[in-house]
């Protein structure tokens, strides 16, 4: 079981001696159904070109509650339920089943059961879980079981808890990396000051091991922090070169994109959006709060795909390093195109799906939407290959 230490202290030692810098036993499954380690798919090759939606969907399930992450198992998929505490299973013939109730979830506001990864370690497939619990966020494991069809998920592990919750700002996207690390999105949980405080790990990215522990080769020494200056992050994913991308809430103004680097501060609440101050990164994209209000972040054939609650809208982004082939214009430069503007309303997460599809959820149930009799629903996307960019420049541009 994981706690809180006293490495809080040694990240405060550091950060004040220096200026902050500006990232139950069950069966085993059946192999389709089994973790294949990081929740991010394997890069694309550095030549695939990039791909944009067709125009062309597939609702693959309907009546969803309130979910909040999607998370693929080979022939199965599980889906987080915020408000009831429920992971479903859509089985591999489209049907939905209740695989486990995680205990413990203490839902309200914006909080409850959140972020979905999963990971094999020493054989044994464990499904991890970011929840709100009555005291505080954690982030709990819990083994897998079953199969494709009927899995089923044991008794919760701790891996990491003590994270201050509040109504709002609580993040909870978690995933593991390509380093085998997994990365914990947190949220100010609506203090602004904990972004900057380095007594607490609210407002940060954190990397631990698969069982909580401190990797030797965080930024800083004992702690859990690998970025700091974060208000929401509730995104995160990793592109063909193995760079990490976040989205992250914004207050008023922008909502943001960020390319996370190990112990780099990324200004909330000092500066909000693209700042221009050194002691901080700028934001790698931004958007005003209407446009985005950013949630799940994937990658697929080297093309970011970023849900939008508010925005209403799929994102699709080219980081400026793998764009459409001919393109003029483009190198070099971040830029973003709008997709279902107002289509299928509020848009929590985004996942690869099978044979270079994009899914998708709704989130018009979370009490923020208007939901329609089918609400929530499972997307699927088709994608082709983007033969040139319809994307807008950057807002720095």
């Amino acid at each position: 079981m994981r706690r809180r230490r006293a490495t809080v202290a040694a990240l405060a030692a550091v950060l004040l001696a220096v200026p902050i810098l500006a990232g139950c036993t069950t069966a085993t499954p059946a192999p389709s159904a089994r973790p294949t380690g990081p929740d991010t798919p394997a890069p694309s090759p550095t030549g695939t070109p990039p791909v944009s939606p067709t125009g062309v969907t597939t609702v693959l399930a309907t009546g969803l509650d309130a979910p909040w992450s999607i998370l693929r198992l080979g022939d199965s998929t599980l889906l987080s339920y915020r408000d009831t505490g429920q992971i479903m299973e859509l089985t591999p013939t489209g049907e939905l089943r209740e695989a486990a109730v995680v205990p413990g979830v203490d839902p309200g506001g914006e909080g409850g059961l959140l972020g979905l990864a999963a990971r094999t370690q020493d054989e044994q497939h464990w499904i991890y879980a970011y929840l709100t619990a009555a005291r505080d966020n954690r982030v709990v494991r819990m083994p897998l079981g079953g199969s494709p069809g009927s899995l089923t998920l044991g008794a919760v592990e701790v891996v990491l808890e003590g994270l201050a919750k509040a109504g709002n700002h609580n993040g909870g996207r978690i995933a593991f990396g390509p380093d085998g690390m997994l990365y914990v999105t947190v949220g100010d949980a609506g203090n602004g000051n904990l972004a900057q405080d380095p007594a607490s790990l609210n407002g940060k990215i954190l990397r631990v091991t698969p069982t909580g522990e401190v990797p030797q080769d965080n930024p800083i020494d004992g702690s859990e922090v690998w970025s700091l200056g974060h208000r929401n992050p509730q995104g995160l994913a990793w592109d063909a070169d193995g760079r990490l991308w976040a989205s992250e809430f914004g207050q008023n103004t922008w909502d943001e994109l960020n390319l996370i680097e190990p112990g780099k501060n990324y200004g909330w609440p000092r500066v909000e959006g693209q700042a221009g101050d050194p002691e901080f990164v700028d934001p790698a994209y931004q958007w005003s709060t209407d446009e985005a209000s950013p949630s799940g972040l994937t990658v697929v054939d080297n093309t970011l795909f970023m849900a939008a609650l508010r925005g209403q809208r799929l994102w699709g982004i080219l980081d400026g390093v793998h764009v459409p082939e001919g393109s003029r214009g483009l190198e070099g430069v971040v830029t973003a195109s709008a997709y279902f503007d107002r289509e299928f309303g509020r848009i929590r997460d985004v996942a690869p799906g099978p044979d270079g599809t994009l899914w998708l959820i709704t989130n018009n149930t979370d009490g923020r939407g208007t939901p329609g009799p089918d609400d929530d629903r499972l997307i699927e996307v088709a994608l082709a290959p983007l033969v040139e960019g319809r994307a807008t420049k950057s807002e720095s541009e």
